[in-house]
């Protein structure tokens, strides 16, 4: 009897008809793969095997528009999903449904998003609920488990329509005590890269720590998922410049490395985010799903995509009635040579560009999901564009030489450290935000600096959008945020750090960027999720943090609310 060892995962909802869905599983061997609704909808794949792992990524057809219908999972027949109860059922997750839209009915969408998860220590809940999973957590309450529980246990709770992860959805550089023994296992960890992870098994692994949690599995069973890549995924300062790049590639782990990220992620993340219309035009998924073992092919596809970033795409489009969603790859599309650095190859630029101002009579409000946040804190952005300078030689070879080295050592590698790239999203955002068909709200969604703030950006000419545009960065889902990162965030929002930076701006030569911003709201610290709810041409946006309650329970507590259109 074949087993479900990862999933079920919501992926894809139509919003165009309502009536298809795409449900993610990985199986413990070759199968058919089963999706059954209680109104009849069905929908079934054969999986595919890579490195020894079988995987499906299942249609549903037929679904009613405006409906909530419960789903099960088989595998050759045989029930898998929703897993057995416990038999007195009490504090039983509930069973796993699927929402679909009514397209046209200009419903509210509810977008929630955050990043940076570590896998949350494991509760022993099994398929209960725990409220208490998080009383010895030192990092605090998960987010997305809290907000798990919340979806659970009250039936007036508003669920997510679709839930944005902006990245470092595991971290192969930071593993946990568990996984360390487990590797430990596998190889000598006194040999490099030591306790991180090398392989497609290592990075599998990771996986099922994070999302075998009991109640992420529900939730991402429930509410339909788009995710992206940050550094964390493959390594932290992935492709922060030329020489670090340089650098790794003379290692003797760092092939291995990269190849398995990319081939892990597009198994276990990028699938998902595709179109059914994309999925059925892949040609690389037709010829996995067409062979008795895909690994040498995946393996293949990762290679090219690690040499030649302009060989493919990860950023993506979903529509969500009138609300316009693009995910951004601001990771794998960079180009590295100092001369000619770019956060985007040029493919990936005109993409972007032309899917933000594609159809703007169709579009009411467009949000541009990137890991790293477009507008940061003022001091930092200014450093990072005197490091950019200093590295590209403005201030000669020897300034070039310590740029470098403060380069790698603080960080420096966010959309200001790309100059060009910088000015570039920026006219960008204001061309969409000009015009008779301008959208209401033009939103920065981002994560990766551990912790969450509103900033909004004035143009310092008379050439100005009319929508409401904001930098909306909301970090971390699950981790640590030390008290001199906090020092260090509060610094660089305060006058005095706006001076620093201007100092710093000054001395390399930078001229100022044709916007000021202003942060509107935070800084805010903890594990924590923003949500956006969009109807019509009204935004509302509100920021919840997990929180320990007493007796050690976790809930979220709603920190920000108001409306930004």
């Amino acid at each position: 009897m074949a087993g479900l060892r990862l999933g079920p995962l919501l992926r894809q909802v139509d919003w165009k008809t309502g009536e298809s869905v795409t449900v993610w599983v990985e199986t413990d061997r070759a199968c058919v793969a089963e999706v059954i609704c209680d109104d009849g909808a069905r929908g079934s794949a054969r999986t595919w095997q890579v490195a020894g792992h079988h995987y499906a990524l299942v249609r549903v057809e037929g679904l009613r528009p405006g409906k909530e219908v419960a789903y099960r999972v088989l595998l050759d027949g045989d029930r898998v999903w929703p897993l057995d109860s416990p038999p007195d059922g009490t504090g039983a997750l509930p069973v796993s449904t699927i929402r679909t839209p009514v397209p046209g009915s200009g419903d509210e969408v509810r977008v929630a998003f955050g990043s940076c998860r570590w896998a949350a220590p494991p509760s022993g809940a099994g398929t209960r609920l725990s409220s208490r999973a998080h009383v010895h957590d030192p990092v605090g309450p998960d987010a997305l488990d809290t907000l798990a529980h919340r979806l659970a246990t009250d039936p007036a709770a508003q669920r997510p329509d679709v839930l944005l992860l902006l990245g470092d959805q595991v971290y192969a550089d930071e593993t946990s005590d568990s996984t360390r023994a487990w590797i430990a296992t596998r190889r000598d960890l006194d040999e490099p890269p030591g306790d991180q992870v090398t392989d497609f098994e290592e990075y599998a692994h990771l996986y099922y720590e994070s999302w075998l949690d009991p109640e992420v599995r529900w939730l991402l069973s429930s509410v339909p998922s788009c995710m992206i890549f940050d550094d964390h995924d493959v390594i932290d300062d992935w492709n922060t410049s030329e020489t670090w790049l340089d650098g790794m590639r003379r290692t003797g782990w760092w092939h291995e490395r990269i190849t398995a990220g990319l081939m892990s992620y597009w198994v276990y993340q990028h699938l998902g985010n595709l179109s059914p219309a994309e999925l059925d035009a892949d040609p690389l998924l037709a010829a996995i799903a067409g062979s008795d073992d895909g690994t040498a092919l995946l393996r293949e596809f990762a290679e090219r995509a690690d040499a030649d970033p302009g060989s493919t795409r990860w950023s993506y489009r979903r529509d969500f009635g009138r609300t316009r969603v693009l995910m951004v790859d601001s990771r794998a599309a960079r180009v590295l040579p100092e001369q000619e650095r770019a956060m985007l190859d040029a493919g990936s630029a005109a993409w972007l560009r032309e899917q933000a101002l594609s159809e703007p009579e169709d579009c009411d409000h467009l949000l541009i999901g990137t890991s790293l946040p477009w507008l940061l804190p003022p001091a930092i952005h200014d450093t990072e564009q005197w490091n950019a300078a200093l590295c590209a030689g403005r201030r000669g070879e020897r300034w070039a030489r310590i740029g470098e080295k403060l380069r790698q050592a603080g960080d420096l590698e966010h959309w200001a450290a790309f100059p060009e790239s910088f000015d570039d999203l920026t006219d960008l955002v204001r061309q969409v935000g000009s015009g008779p068909h301008a959208p209401a709200g033009v939103f920065v969604l981002s994560g990766d600096v551990h912790h969450a703030y509103v900033a909004e950006p004035r143009w310092r000419g008379e050439d100005r959008p009319q929508s409401r545009v904001l930098q909306l960065t909301c970090s971390p889902v699950h981790n640590s945020v030390p008290a001199t990162m906090k020092a260090g965030f509060r610094f660089g929002w305060s006058p005095f750090g706006r001076w620093v930076g201007r100092a710093l701006a000054r001395h390399g030569r930078v001229r100022p960027p044709e916007i000021d911003w202003r942060r509107s709201g935070g800084p805010w610290f903890g594990n924590q999720l923003m949500t956006l709810s969009l109807r019509g041409r009204r935004a509302r946006l509100r920021l919840d943090r997990a929180d320990r309650e007493g007796g050690g329970t976790a809930r979220l507590s709603t920190v920000y609310e108001d409306d930004v259109t």
